[in-house]
């Protein structure tokens, strides 16, 4: 899938809603398959992170110390 091409998000648009207001969006993903909604996820992952596949992890770094004798 190129979503580079196919799905192109317009920056210009601004909407400010409420959290409490009641939408129409939760009876939307409810109509859809589990199938349709993890493939919006990843559409949203790459627009987000982009198509390549990042294997950077965080570094593991082990410290030994020595305790002294007293």
């Amino acid at each position: 899938m190129d979503t580079q091409n196919s799905h192109r998000i317009n920056k210009s648009i601004l909407t400010v809603s409420s959290l409490l207001d009641l939408s129409d969006d939760k009876d939307f993903w409810l109509s859809k398959t589990p199938s349709e909604r993890l493939q919006f996820v990843e559409i949203l992952r790459q627009l987000n992170y982009g198509q390549t596949i990042s294997t950077a992890r965080l570094q593991r770094i082990l410290t030994i110390a020595e305790r002294t004798s007293s």
